[in-house]
């Protein structure tokens, strides 16, 4: 099986991240790898050049120092990186993980993940911000493209770990969670657990068989299940039952509608990656 992947900037979220990622990795039977990206283009984005406003002889001497500049920064962005890979290991050892491999590459964090997430069985991800409630730090604020970077599940913890016992499975009848079901089916991740099903939105008795059916599935499986179906925009009724059932993980599917619906309704997804005080297994 595949290791799991843990990217990490070092920040709020980072030793959480490195938590989950060593209890994912202990329930599945893999190994770790973690990820720190230097990711340059967004430190350019922030500078002007002003070669092209100043004079042909000074423009060669402001080229020459912004070069010195980019070196410089480019040694510490690599020095503090080598840093924030020892720091992981610190804390994975602390968690009694002494044999994950640790990773520094160049370029952008989305397009790193696009490149390579598809080698792993799960990416694990921190930092949503110091509330909870906004995205913003170097992985934050690049949250929701990640997740669209990568066919693999993404789990995107909170600031603390707790020990996940139950969960909550928001059931849509789409392909994204078929895909979480066959995951948690064929997967070692959350067996034991307990499993609340919930449909939300429209509910009729087409809605309420399926849900029925997926409940039996998950049964089969050998987790405890209670499922229900209520009627109401999701956003408002998964945080509610989540916090009635105390589940500790939320599994949905993620981003599964079109940019135009999004744009005229907003994106579930988003909200309740803002909206959650637990953490997320998203599925594509």
């Amino acid at each position: 099986m595949s290791p799991i992947l843990v990217c990490t900037d070092g920040q709020s979220h980072a030793k959480s991240a490195l938590r989950h990622a060593a209890w994912a990795a202990e329930r599945l039977g893999v190994g770790i790898e973690v990820l720190h990206v230097l990711d340059h283009h967004r430190e350019r984005a922030a500078e002007l050049d002003l070669t092209g406003a100043i004079g042909i002889d000074a423009s060669a001497q402001v080229t020459e120092a912004l070069t010195q500049l980019e070196e410089t920064q480019g040694r510490q962005q690599r020095v503090k990186g080598k840093a924030i890979l020892d720091e992981a290991r610190q804390h994975l050892e602390g968690f009694g993980v002494t044999n994950a491999v640790y990773t520094q590459r160049h370029g952008s964090l989305v397009e790193t993940v696009e490149e390579i997430g598809s080698r792993y069985e799960l990416v694990v991800l921190g930092e949503r911000g110091e509330s909870g409630n906004s995205l913003r730090g170097n992985i934050g604020s690049q949250v929701e493209q990640v997740i669209r970077s990568t066919i693999r599940p993404v789990l995107l913890v909170e600031r603390k770990f707790r020990p996940i016992e139950r969960f909550l499975l928001a059931y849509d009848g789409g392909p994204s969670v078929t895909r979480a079901m066959d995951f948690l089916v064929g997967h070692s991740l959350l067996t034991g657990c307990a499993c609340h099903l919930v449909a939300a939105g429209r509910i009729d008795d087409d809605a309420r068989w399926f849900l029925g059916e997926a409940a039996a599935r998950m049964a089969a499986a050998g987790y405890q299940v209670t499922h229900e179906a209520i009627s109401g925009r999701p956003e408002e009724v998964l945080p509610a039952e989540i916090e009635r059932t105390d589940s500790q993980l939320v599994v949905m599917g993620a981003y599964g509608h079109s940019p135009i619906r999004r744009l005229l309704l907003g994106s579930t997804t988003t909200i309740m990656i803002r909206a959650s005080r637990v953490p997320l297994l998203l599925f594509r």
